[in-house]
């Protein structure tokens, strides 16, 4: 299994958004910018079948730009809570096992500090091994069988300014 991790990409402020944090949207900057790192990622030939996204808008929104690059289809887009800033990784990892494990390649969109931990966990064990995924940041994780605690080697992690940059 491959699983890409995926900060999503730029949203509305916080400090000025008026309203529940959970309905930010993407900027239009961000919206652009995600396009772009969408390009890069199909420039690097990779494959999606599958993704899981935060329910929170501004993912949501990620998920449906990296969907459209990559001709997925409406079904192939999955809300879950375990995404969600306050999710649970060891409850994502169940969710995977029992409803994706023959899912080859699958996207995780959401929120920091959420995913840098999760693939912590992954990668050492350790929720607290220092990565950082920027906004629209891509870590590609392989993956004989998920659990949570070390399990994963890391291929790669790419800013989004890279992805942007092999995407042009």
């Amino acid at each position: 299994m491959i699983l890409y991790i995926i900060r999503h990409a730029i949203a509305a402020e916080a400090a000025t958004f008026e309203g529940d944090d959970s309905q930010r949207p993407l900027t239009s900057k961000g919206r652009r910018k995600m396009r772009s790192i969408a390009q890069g990622l199909k420039e690097l030939e990779i494959r999606l079948d599958l993704i899981l996204t935060s329910p929170y808008l501004r993912s949501i929104q990620t998920a449906h730009i990296l969907a459209k690059k990559f001709d997925l289809k409406e079904e192939q887009i999955v809300c879950t809570d375990h995404l969600a800033p306050t999710g649970y990784a060891d409850q994502l990892v169940n969710e995977i096992n029992e409803k994706y494990s023959d899912v080859e390649h699958i996207a995780l969109i959401g929120h920091e500090p959420y995913l840098s931990k999760f693939a912590s966990v992954l990668m050492t064990g350790d929720p607290n091994a220092s990565i950082v995924l920027k906004k629209g940041g891509v870590c590609r994780l392989a993956i004989e069988k998920i659990q949570y605690g070390r399990c994963a080697m890391l291929e790669w992690l790419l800013s989004p300014a890279q992805l942007v940059e092999i995407g042009e």
